[in-house]
């Protein structure tokens, strides 16, 4: 079963699924597997791990530090790849890598693709990577059976919507609004209309994210979107209120996708 077929066949149970995102190494490697054991315990649909970036561009301050915090922590690629291999054996959703194009390019487009498929990864999202520069990336990935996730934004032409979603493959990351990640996004009719636009494009299922944080924000999507992603403030609860407030939190959001 490929990642669109996955999709559709989860959203048989629920009106909209939940994305949840993981920087690798912050806080640590051990509270991460505590976030995906609770990511597991809530049955979100699937999740992007993060592979940290010293100049995490599309980042707001809280995934720049986390960034920062887990490249000084020491973590490396073999830590990103032990991490994807452990969770993609232990939980039941895909696993997507996150990471910005430096570490594509220095891994080689070819290792970057195979060590993706080989640690139980189902595709990628390279934000800072234009889909004009993806080159033998499409290839590579068909031959992995990796879908490369993309992203379009508001600030996209006409014309340039068409030609990113015309190449979409697993699902369309649609971004909110203009900006970096969280910042709180206030749903309203601009979001309806991007959604919409896309929509002409692609059959295939749309996620929204940047920004989105709390129940209301799934309810407000059932109809609009098919997946919400919720990363930042997630990450927040974490830090203000530990393991149970991020559980009880992510639970909330679980149960906004009925």
């Amino acid at each position: 079963m490929n990642l669109t077929e996955y999709l559709n066949k989860r959203l048989k149970k629920h009106k909209i699924l939940l994305m949840t995102h993981v920087v690798v190494g912050y806080p640590s490697l051990e509270e991460n597997w505590k976030m995906l054991e609770a990511m597991g315990e809530a049955d979100v649909d699937l999740v992007e791990l993060q592979m940290p970036f010293s100049e995490p561009s599309a980042d707001g301050p809280l995934f720049v530090k986390a960034n920062q915090d887990a490249l000084r922590n020491g973590v490396r690629w073999k830590d990103y790849f032990d991490l994807m291999k452990s969770a993609s054996e232990r939980f039941n959703f895909p696993i997507l890598m996150m990471n910005y194009c430096n570490t594509a390019f220095s891994m080689g487009f070819e290792a970057y693709c195979s060590n993706i498929r080989i640690h139980g990864g189902e595709g990628f999202i390279i934000p800072d990577l234009p889909f004009e520069e993806f080159g033998e990336l499409f290839e590579l990935s068909r031959d992995q059976e990796l879908d490369p996730i993309m992203l379009c934004t508001p600030t996209n032409t006409e014309k340039r919507l068409q030609n990113i979603c015309e190449k979409g493959s697993g699902f369309i990351y649609c971004v909110a609004r203009k900006g970096v990640t969280g910042q709180n996004t206030e749903l309203d009719w601009h979001a309806d209309d991007f959604l919409r636009q896309c929509r002409k494009y692609s059959n295939l299922p749309l996620a929204l994210g940047f920004g989105l944080s709390k129940p209301e924000d799934l309810f407000q999507l059932h109809g609009k979107a098919e997946i919400a992603i919720i990363g930042s403030a997630l990450l927040k609860t974490w830090e203000a209120e530990g393991e149970p407030g991020y559980r009880k939190h992510l639970m909330s959001l679980a149960d906004a996708r009925d």
